[in-house]
């Protein structure tokens, strides 16, 4: 038995909003579009994988959803120009990585991430 993949979904009354959120933040784009429930894609391939945490790392809380990038500075600063609340400020922290915590309308805690170089290389090789 293999899984094939995991799918988050986000509950909202307002699909609109929220697909505009993540299309706009993450440069997301539409696979699939029933009115009532839309999948949005970035077109990469990624591992399939679920966090258990008890925390969510530097005494933060565990996030909804953690969001590889691979220009965290970029994403952040695009936060900022929107006018996005962040909830926790960009930070390199020391499991190398560089991350920064918002809300998606919904109130889904997201930890939006890149690994630091020397992390990258110690995680390929």
């Amino acid at each position: 038995m293999a899984v094939r993949r995991i799918v988050s979904n986000i509950g909202t009354s307002s699909i609109a909003e929220v697909r505009r959120f993540y299309e706009t933040l993450f440069d997301l784009h539409p696979v699939m579009d029933h009115g009532w429930l839309v999948t949005l894609a970035s077109g990469e391939q990624a591992l399939t994988q679920i966090g258990i945490a008890a925390e969510g790392g530097s005494g933060t809380p565990v996030p909804d959803l953690s969001i590889e990038v691979d220009d965290v500075d970029d994403v952040y600063q695009r936060a900022k120009r929107l006018g996005l609340e962040i909830v926790y400020e960009l930070t390199d922290e020391p499991w190398g990585v560089r991350r920064f915590y918002l809300t998606d309308p919904t109130g889904k805690l997201l930890n939006v991430l890149s690994h630091r170089p020397a992390a990258r290389q110690a995680l390929s090789g």
